[in-house]
């Protein structure tokens, strides 16, 4: 087992740190550095954002070739980790001796040591690892070496009175529900395609949002709500998960209950509660959201008239299909269809 020393809670410098250890290569673009692994101790990249008010994001998509110890040594200000798994599970204590936690696939955790003790994630050989990990500061300290921290917002206090043991001078550490939204944030947050100051604006807010989420599931389970565990299991939650990959990947074909039922092998309560839980939406409203979308964007980069989207998206009303785009969007397809090329002129 290798074990690297961290020594700081700005993850800038941890995959700097990281980086050193085991041998890897850093890149920066638009405020996102990156850390490219490829070598006999892993294989892979870890990427970090220093966003504003004292958060970070630090995302792991790497297998390591051996057992990884990553200590976060203690540091002024306790910094609360939000950790979540997209693929394999991973492992925490506190110390390298304390006992040991395992984050499970798409399940909410939060940890926070006190100060004198390290927080310990534990990476196993061969098992390959997506983790988001959302890390803020409190009060009684500073991560960003870039940013001020400002405490007049009050977030930080905030947060610190929530994520903190009950008894003083304990560590906090909390294993949550399961939540399928942030597995699809994230999803959303690694597809920003966009450029510049837009890609770091658009980025920044789908990991506020994804703060939010874990925030509001502890909240959930403190009390008692079934937000998003139900009856599913994980093999039904990656289910329901690829059948919405699916949907939008083929947004004009004819779906029906039945017939998403047979292709994923889940009942029809089944595929109803695990779209709600990921999407909260129901089967068909999310089949109508993601032609919507479809349709929305052929009017942006195509040249086909408004017929020749409604087929494209698998439907087969005009009338219907205008309906339901102002609906969504407060504007008729024609209009909008329109405004896109006045636009094109105007530039």
């Amino acid at each position: 087992m290798k074990t690297l020393h961290l020594k700081t809670a700005s993850p800038l410098t941890i995959i700097e740190q990281i980086g050193t250890l085991l041998d890897g290569e850093l890149t920066t673009i638009e405020g996102e550095t990156t850390l490219h692994l490829d070598n006999d101790l892993a294989i892979g990249s870890i990427s970090c954002m220093n966003l504003k008010n004292g958060i970070s994001y630090l995302g792991y998509d790497v297998l390591f070739h051996q057992d990884i110890q990553m200590v976060h040594e203690s540091v002024e200000g306790c910094p609360i980790y939000f950790t979540y798994a997209s693929e394999d599970g991973l492992q925490h204590s506190f110390d390298t001796d304390g006992l040991t936690r395992h984050i499970e696939k798409f399940q909410t955790s939060i940890v926070r040591s006190v100060k004198e003790t390290d927080d310990v994630f534990h990476f196993s050989e061969g098992k390959s690892y997506k983790i988001t990990m959302i890390i803020v500061a409190t009060t009684c300290g500073k991560i960003s070496r870039n940013e001020d921290i400002d405490s007049d917002t009050g977030l930080f206090r905030k947060i610190e009175g929530i994520f903190r043991s009950r008894q003083k001078e304990k560590d906090f550490a909390y294993l949550g529900s399961y939540n399928l939204m942030i597995a699809e944030k994230i999803k959303q947050l690694h597809a920003v395609s966009f450029n510049g100051v837009v890609r770091s604006l658009v980025k920044e807010a789908i990991v506020i949002m994804i703060l939010a989420l874990e925030i509001q599931q502890h909240s959930d389970d403190l009390n008692k709500v079934e937000f998003n565990i139900g009856s599913l299991n994980h093999r039904e939650m990656e289910m329901v998960k690829d059948l919405s990959e699916f949907i939008q990947n083929y947004p004009e074909r004819e779906y029906t209950i039945k017939s998403l039922s047979l292709r994923s092998g889940l009942s029809s309560a089944k595929l109803q509660e695990g779209f709600k839980v990921m999407h909260g939406l129901t089967v068909t409203h999310y089949i109508r959201h993601i032609r919507m979308l479809a349709a929305e964007h052929l009017i942006k980069t195509t040249d086909l008239n408004i017929s020749e989207i409604v087929y494209s998206i698998g439907l087969s009303s005009r009338s219907y299909f205008s309906k339901i785009f102002k609906k969504k969007y407060n504007c008729s397809p024609k209009a909008y269809q329109e405004h896109q090329v006045t636009s094109a002129l105007a530039v």
